[in-house]
């Protein structure tokens, strides 16, 4: 029995420390984002589904974020805040609608911390 009492002793223990909260001062802070929300727009003025979509910062040449529309031509990303620049990637758009599809032009954002940003890409 004595072992029994020891282990669940130390076990009582173990788990009072994990479920004690930490002191304001030592919780980590969470880091501020923004969030870039968009549509992709066809030439009839409707979403378009499935449209790959580039981000990249506008101080960099490469995109680091590469997306794909969702069934309501919408794409979201959580991004540090700064500028950005926003592109549909319409190589292989023709498969999809049936034609060919002229790139939208680039769209440049500028969001702050904790904030939404909302943009469209209009596919001609």
């Amino acid at each position: 029995m004595r072992p029994l009492t020891a282990i669940l002793s130390i076990a009582a223990a173990l788990l009072l420390a994990v479920a004690t909260p930490l002191p304001a001062s030592d919780k980590p802070k969470p880091k501020d984002y923004a969030l870039i929300f968009g549509t992709v727009w066809g030439p009839d003025n409707r979403p378009l589904s499935g449209v790959p979509v580039s981000i990249r910062r506008a101080d960099e040449k490469k995109p680091k974020w590469h997306l794909i529309s969702t069934r309501l031509g919408e794409f979201s990303v959580l991004v540090p805040a700064g500028d950005y620049v926003i592109w549909a990637e319409t190589r292989h758009l023709k498969l999809l609608t049936g034609k060919r599809l002229q790139p939208s032009p680039q769209v440049t954002v500028h969001v702050n911390r904790n904030e939404r940003v909302d943009t469209g890409l209009h596919l001609k």
